[in-house]
Order: C-alpha cells, then sequence, then structure tokens
C-alpha cells in the first residue's frame, strides 16, 4: 500500500483478501455446479471484488450491474433511504442472482435490493459480501458467502471509499476518524 496520512492501519492485505476471495469463489462454484446463475453487482463500492471473484469463478455467469444510494455527501452512516440509480439491464425473472456486495453495514440497502429482485420473480436471490459489520445492522440479512466479518470501524480500499476517495488502494484499510469527522 502507498502510504497515506489519512490511513490508520491495514485491516486485510492484498494477499489476505485475494485468498479469501478464492475460498468465496470456490463455494459459489460449488454450490452452482450445471447452473447459470446471474452475479449482479452492487456499485459503486464491489466492483472490485465481482471482478476478482468472476475471475476465480469456474461457471458460466452472466453479469449485470445495479447502483443505488443511501449514503452520499461524504455520510458514514445511511439514509436509510434507498434510491435506484441504476437498474439491471438484464432480465432477472425466473434466474438464479448472486447479489454481490462490498460491506453490509446496517442491511437497509441490501434487503431492498433483495426484494426487488424476488418481486421481479428472480428463482433465488442470495448474497455474496466482502464484508460484514454486523454490529451496526438495523435489518438481518442473511449471507450466504463471505468474505471477512470486521468491527465497527469506517474502511476504505478495495472498491470501497470515503466520499469517493481510496477506492483504488489494494488493501482494505481502517480510515483515521480525523479524516471523515467534521
Amino acid at each position: 500500500m502507498k502510504a497515506h496520512s489519512d490511513i490508520k492501519r491495514i485491516m486485510f492485505s492484498a494477499r489476505q483478501i485475494q485468498e479469501r476471495v478464492k475460498q468465496v469463489a470456490d463455494e459459489i462454484t460449488q454450490d452452482y455446479k450445471g447452473k447459470r446463475p446471474l452475479i449482479a453487482g452492487v456499485l459503486k463500492g464491489a466492483w472490485i471484488f465481482v471482478a476478482d471473484l468472476l475471475r476465480q469463478v469456474e461457471l458460466d455467469v452472466d453479469v449485470d450491474f445495479i447502483c443505488v444510494a443511501s449514503y452520499g455527501g461524504g455520510r458514514t452512516y445511511t439514509s436509510g433511504e434507498v434510491t435506484l440509480l441504476k437498474d439491471l439491464t438484464l432480465d432477472c425473472k425466473g434466474r438464479d442472482v448472486i447479489l454481490v456486495e462490498d460491506i453490509v453495514d446496517s442491511g437497509i440497502t441490501l434487503s431492498r435490493i433483495k426484494e426487488m429482485l424476488l418481486e421481479r420473480k428472480a428463482n433465488s436471490v442470495r448474497i455474496a459480501a466482502l464484508l460484514s459489520k454486523p454490529s451496526r445492522r438495523k435489518v438481518n440479512v442473511e449471507i450466504n458467502y463471505l468474505g471477512f466479518e470486521v468491527p465497527d470501524e469506517f474502511v476504505v480500499g478495495y472498491g470501497m471509499d470515503f466520499d469517493e476517495k481510496f477506492r483504488t488502494l489494494q488493501d482494505i484499510c481502517v480510515l483515521k476518524k480525523e479524516a471523515y469527522s467534521s
């Protein structure tokens, strides 16, 4: 990792992340053997996780992205309102969907997306999350494929940001509180 004055510490190194991504990909490969699931990445934070995961999954899959907003404006917590910014372009009706998210915090966003996909008659919707922060959960969401459970610290890197910064860090890092407190 390049030194950055706003980073408190590295939580997971690039190597640890890649090892765990491979394990999650192996679980998905086993569970969906003989099927062609729709991988639906949640933008913007999950795009790197989706790319790395797909390079390791040994299945034919379809890939699409959905973009929602519930943070924004430099906030470090969800507003509770989920706004659809970009919808899936592929039809999920009758499909097994794997919703891929960077971090499950309150659970509000993922529960709303999952509900929407099931209303559209997806055959099944499972969730793959790189990180889970259970101490912040407001809505119970089942995570079927999990990278790491993390404590209640603000993390950035590997696609995750604060106010559009830090997404390209290869490691998952804890951001210093003074970097996002005002």
